[in-house]
């Protein structure tokens, strides 16, 4: 599933609820091009791994939401007073009276990412570009290790893959792992990470990376890198984890001399496909796929390029 949804976003290039921002983005004027959207802005909450009864009961009413169950959703987030509950709750009025009181909750929550995202998305729905903007720049300033950031960052940049680029190691985590629950394999990559054992970090880091936490993922990435200088896995996690939207060439000014230092290292060609990919540059990422597959065409990375390749048949090239 994540290969069809990075390779379907290098396609389209955007999700069509951030069509009028590809126009905001490019340097036109402002929230006077947009007009008041129909239905109710998209609820994304941020969860991470807990399994907890309120986090349970918040999924469920995401899901209802998101499925047009307004009043059902709204009856679950009502009994919890958190932040994403009463978030919740106010999309769930929307447009009664949704966009006061997420107005409201961004001001008692000045150092959120999770409430500037959702004022930025009522004020979208509301028709107020440039406020959605000034709300969206203002989750990645105040909380950049967050989930929330990476989504308002989606929508600073439609023109990328949404989210980022995350590391796939060519190794497993250790017996048994699968069989613990989210919350119980989230704690036991922590723990293991506190050594000096580099692959342990990496894992890590891939497990931050799924939640949203691009900064501390990429401090672990950076100290596997620093433990195993000469490991190539390690050195191009630490340079895909420099990856950013706005200023993408940090980590391909670190990962592109990596393939002269390890010329047969699936890895590295395989993660400047995966990078070149998530900004839309489709035929150059074909190449450097091709180049994984050929490095280690036995290797969990080949198949991993073979299932991008397949589903880029149906992108047009450019």
């Amino acid at each position: 599933m994540r290969v069809s949804l990075i390779v379907a976003t290098a396609a389209a290039a955007a999700a069509a609820w951030t069509v009028g921002l590809t126009v905001l983005t490019s340097g036109s004027s402002g929230g006077s091009v947009l007009h008041p959207r129909a239905g109710t802005p998209p609820l994304i909450l941020d969860l991470g791994v807990r399994a907890d009864a309120e986090a349970r009961a918040l999924r469920t009413a995401g899901r209802l939401y998101a499925q047009g169950s307004r009043r059902a959703a709204e009856r679950i987030f009502a009994p919890y007073r958190s932040l994403q509950a009463r978030v919740g709750g106010a999309f769930s009025r929307w447009p009664d009276s949704g966009l006061g009181e997420v107005q409201q909750l961004a001001v008692s929550h000045r150092r959120s990412a999770f409430a500037a995202l959702h004022l930025g998305l009522a004020y979208l729905w509301a028709g107020r570009g440039d406020d959605a903007l000034a709300a969206f720049r203002g989750a990645v300033r105040v909380e950049p290790d967050s989930y929330s950031a990476v989504r308002a960052d989606d929508l600073l940049h439609p023109n990328f893959a949404q989210g980022l680029p995350s590391f796939v190691p060519t190794f497993t985590a250790p017996p048994g792992f699968s069989k613990l629950s989210p919350p119980e394999q989230f704690a036991a990559l922590r723990a293991a990470a506190r050594g000096r054992d580099a692959g342990a970090k990496l894992l890590y880091g891939v497990a931050l990376q799924r939640i949203g936490r691009p900064l501390s993922a990429e401090r672990e990435f950076a100290a596997a890198a620093g433990l195993a200088p000469d490991d190539p896995e390690a050195q191009t996690a630490a340079a895909v984890g420099l990856f950013s939207k706005s200023n993408p060439s940090r980590a391909f000014g670190r990962l592109g001399p990596l393939a002269t230092r390890f010329p047969h290292a699936a890895t590295v060609r395989f993660h400047l496909g995966l990078m070149l990919l998530w900004m839309g540059s489709v035929d150059p990422a074909r190449r450097q796929l091709r180049l994984a597959i050929q490095d280690d065409p036995n290797g969990p990375l080949a198949r991993e390029a073979r299932r991008f390749l397949d589903s880029l048949k149906t992108v047009q090239k450019h």
